[in-house]
């Protein structure tokens, strides 16, 4: 089974709330390779978003496929092939990802590779993101919304079963001040 992965930064949020530039925080969350793109960048508040976001869809990968949590972020690299498209390393793992950039918010979809399709991805209001979700899912599969029935994972990735059926093969839901967004593939 291919897992993705997404994770959504308010970016409004990320300004009040998280000093990036206090000592020590670039070098415990990030590789030298990356603090020193995040530096020579054009806007490295930005990057510093991106590659956060990018590693969190990641990480939301690997631990679907390991069932493991742990708090290691600086172990997963960035890469970029452009200022969109890129991809996440993690020992033996490589997650391809798709970064959208809004003037509130950025959004991250991680996957484990190029061919998986993503059938769904929306962003919302944080507050309705999941029963967005289940009006999607309901819209994909056809069953009635009021049938599905969320069961977490040990690691906390979400699963969506209609009468003991599971509809979803992998998911992943992101809040985050504003905003929620969820992707999924069936």
């Amino acid at each position: 089974m291919h897992n993705i992965g997404n994770d959504i930064v308010d970016l409004n949020l990320a300004k009040t709330q998280s000093n990036w530039q206090r000592k020590g925080f670039l070098e415990k969350q990030f590789t030298q390779k990356e603090q020193e793109e995040i530096q020579d960048a054009e806007n490295p508040f930005l990057k510093v978003w991106q590659f956060w976001s990018m590693k969190e869809a990641a990480y939301k990968c690997y631990t679907q496929k390991v069932e493991k949590r742990f708090f290691t972020p600086q172990k997963f690299e960035c890469s970029l092939f452009s200022t969109t498209e890129g991809f996440v390393l993690f020992e033996d793992s490589k997650y391809v990802t798709t970064t959208s950039f809004k003037p509130s918010y950025i959004h991250t979809i991680a996957k484990e590779t190029n061919n998986e399709v993503v059938i769904f991805s929306k962003i919302g209001s944080s507050k309705n993101i999941h029963i967005d979700l289940k009006i999607q899912l309901a819209l994909e599969t056809g069953v009635l919304s009021d049938e599905i029935v969320k069961v977490k994972t040990t690691v906390g990735a979400p699963l969506f079963y209609h009468k003991e059926k599971l509809l979803t093969k992998s998911c992943s839901i992101s809040h985050h001040g504003n905003y929620g967004a969820f992707v999924f593939t069936l």
